[in-house]
């Protein structure tokens, strides 16, 4: 325990040095050293995620995110091509967006639709530039292969490498995810098969990355009607599989069957064993998702107190 207030002292200490020097830079004349500095201070910052996933607080991270944020954005005006960089601000806006906006519109619904309404647009906002920014890195790494993406060339994706998966699995996260809260905009629906296309890539190149996250997500657009690609057996394999990956240690794995698969098929029972799957998860198991668990956990016991709503 002594040791592990020690880490994380000297973690604060770390940071705070890092921050105040980011601040300083602000200040700072003189073009080159500037971005040599600034490119030496977006490394630190592009590895700064692992302190956030594993943290066990969830508030805590909610108030630290935007100013973490905006701190990326700053430095990526004086370092535009600095693609770690602009990886970390991809993956920081897309979880903000998941877990303190777009959740938040389901807890708040009951009660204030219109404020539902618009958590959900300024969602769709903060994933379209977490998108955005995902595509601007794999522009970097791949010139054309933005363009190609966007007009849907079926060449698109042949250039990527097993060392760009996390790229193209946060790039597919933060735009179908942004899908997924703009149903009504057929611009949006329509790029549907161009997420499909990022994970099953991924699948390609490293089908057991992150102990079976593809799975995860290849299962979600699996359960998608047939006539965007939807395939309710491709779905159970994708089911199975992530659990033999993840070793039933994810929340998100059991809440996506539940959500996306027994809920539209209104089995009860079904859902409420996969709910107290998901909240029997100890999230503790895996450090390195602690926090993902803990705010999916939090999401399973609203649906766990709803339940009696969602089912006829």
């Amino acid at each position: 325990m002594l040791r592990e207030h020690a880490s994380i002292a000297e973690k604060a200490k770390h940071w705070s040095f890092i921050v105040a020097l980011a601040l300083t830079l602000l200040f700072t004349s003189g073009c080159s050293i500037r971005k040599l500095a600034v490119n030496s201070l977006a490394g630190a910052f592009s590895g700064a995620g692992d302190a956030f996933a594993s943290d066990e607080d969830p508030e805590l991270v909610r108030d630290a995110l935007p100013f973490a944020l905006k701190t990326f954005e700053t430095l990526l005006a004086e370092a535009p091509d600095n693609v770690g960089l602009l990886f970390s601000t991809c993956q920081g806006f897309t979880s903000y967006s998941y877990a303190f906006v777009e959740l938040e519109a389901e807890y708040v619904e009951i009660d204030d639709y219109r404020e539902a309404e618009r958590l959900r647009d300024r969602a769709l906002k903060l994933y379209l530039r977490g998108r955005d920014y995902c595509l601007q890195a794999l522009e970097l790494t791949h010139p054309g292969i933005r363009d190609d993406l966007l007009r849907e060339a079926p060449s698109a994706l042949d250039r990527a490498r097993k060392e760009d998966v996390p790229l193209l699995y946060w790039t597919a996260g933060s735009w179908g995810s942004a899908i997924s809260v703009a149903l009504d905009q057929p611009e949006l629906v329509v790029e549907v098969p161009t997420v499909r296309k990022l994970i099953q890539r991924c699948l390609d190149l490293d089908p057991e990355w992150q102990r079976g996250s593809l799975y995860d997500a290849m299962l979600i657009l699996d359960t998608l009607p047939e006539s965007t690609g939807g395939s309710p057996e491709r779905a159970q394999v994708d089911f199975d599989r992530a659990l033999e990956l993840n070793g039933g240690k994810r929340v998100g794995t059991y809440l996506s069957w539940a959500v996306y698969v027994s809920l539209p098929q209104q089995n009860r029972a079904e859902f409420e064993e996969m709910i107290a799957k998901a909240l029997a998860v100890d999230v503790d198991a895996v450090p390195a998702e602690r926090l993902a668990n803990t705010v999916q956990q939090r999401y399973a016991r609203f649906l766990s107190e709803q339940i009696d709503d969602l089912f006829l």
